[in-house]
């Protein structure tokens, strides 16, 4: 919304950093104003829900609607700047409005995984002083129905910060109601569509977004406005951060008419930077996928590649090793002539499946790039290049 006039300023003895000081962001404007402009009516998000078949589509000018209107509502019910929001939904567009929503006041979202349990939930709470959750009536995964808004109230119970919950609708299913509840699309539907995006410093924080605890507490990382916005130039091209010129070395080679298919779920980074913040900021399509690998079958993700046509396909090398083992048969059976790209993040990728990921799924045509980053980095640090 303002041009920056430094583009670093580092001083490291000190450990002052700072990045693009001058400028004005806001990661909605970014992310769907723009493409409301120039593709109101191209579709930004592809909803592949739990039960093959049934998947959504929202476009831009849906998008920028919905988004506006949480926006507002959030405004309405008390939120305010510098906030903190713990969002706990199934991966879907409710939970990528809710994001973009709270960055459009310029409130910091906190996501959490919807498989979590109450008292995770509630630490984390805890943790980040949310005194809003936003979150769904019920999830649905794997043909199984988790009883999302039980689990919060469970944890609001431990919670005395929390002062209202919005509740979304997935599954329309009776769920306890308290006094603090606010169904959330009747307050959007009460809400302006038009929302005045916060004027944002490089630095601010955009979300918050805990690691996995796998080797000791959870750890509450911070990614600021211009930060998570990175990994959209990835989908396009490697940056040096300390440079205004890209290197223009393609990673994803994202063009306009592609699909992004990236399987990751919302409540980890690869769903915030590849799900969300990246295909978004660069106009492109992206799909949120809602259910298993395995579920109704192990074909599952193929059989959406053939209905679906991405151009891309990212997903996890555990995901690939389980699949591997249930056979060929599964994979060929479906049209995969759309994948140009494949991709794999979250850990290694042995030979053995990166043979089967190249020959079997990807028909030997494909790129097959193996990133590698982390949840502190918000995007892809190391990677093959899909050219090569």
């Amino acid at each position: 919304m303002e041009p920056f006039h430094t583009v670093s300023n580092c001083d490291l003895p000190n450990g002052k950093i700072s990045w693009f000081e001058g400028g004005k962001l806001n990661a909605s404007v970014n992310c769907v104003d723009r493409h409301m402009r120039s593709i109101p009516d191209q579709t930004a998000l592809i909803w592949e829900r739990d039960e093959p078949g049934t998947e959504q589509r929202i476009t831009y000018r849906q998008l920028y609607d919905q988004v506006g209107r949480l926006a507002s509502a959030l405004l309405q019910h008390g939120v305010r700047r510098g906030d903190r929001v713990a969002i706990y939904m199934p991966t879907s567009p409710a939970a990528a409005v809710a994001m973009l929503a709270c960055a459009r006041i310029g409130a910091v979202h906190s996501v959490v995984f919807a498989g979590f349990s109450a008292q995770a939930l509630a630490s984390r709470v805890l943790d980040a002083g949310a005194e809003t959750i936003i979150t769904s009536d019920q999830a649905v995964r794997g043909g199984k129905v988790i009883e999302l808004k039980r689990i919060v109230d469970d944890a609001v119970r431990e919670c005395p910060s929390v002062k209202r919950v919005f509740v979304a609708t997935r599954t329309g299913a009776e769920v306890p109601r308290s006094g603090i509840d606010i169904p959330m699309e009747k307050a959007m539907e009460a809400a302006p569509a038009e929302c005045e995006p916060a004027a944002m410093d490089a630095e601010d924080f955009l979300y918050m977004l805990y690691t996995s605890g796998s080797t000791g507490k959870p750890k509450g990382l911070v990614h600021s406005q211009v930060f998570d916005l990175r990994p959209g130039d990835l989908f396009r091209c490697v940056s040096d951060p300390a440079s205004p010129v890209p290197c223009r070395q393609q990673v994803f080679d994202l063009r306009p008419s592609d699909v992004f298919g990236c399987v990751a779920d919302i409540g980890w980074i690869t769903g915030h930077s590849h799900v969300v913040y990246g295909p978004l900021a660069t106009g492109g399509t992206a799909i949120m996928f809602e259910s298993t690998p395995v579920y109704p079958d192990p074909g599952r993700y193929w059989e959406m590649v053939q209905r679906l046509r991405p151009t891309h396909f990212y997903g996890a090398p555990t995901a690939l090793r389980l699949l591997l083992k249930h056979g060929d048969s599964w994979v060929t059976k479906y049209d995969r002539s759309s994948l140009r790209v494949l991709g794999c993040v979250g850990e290694p990728l042995n030979h053995e499946a990166w043979q089967w990921y190249n020959d079997v799924v990807g028909d030997k045509r494909c790129s097959v790039i193996d990133t590698w980053w982390q949840t502190e980095t918000g995007g892809v640090c190391l990677t093959l290049l899909w050219a090569l």
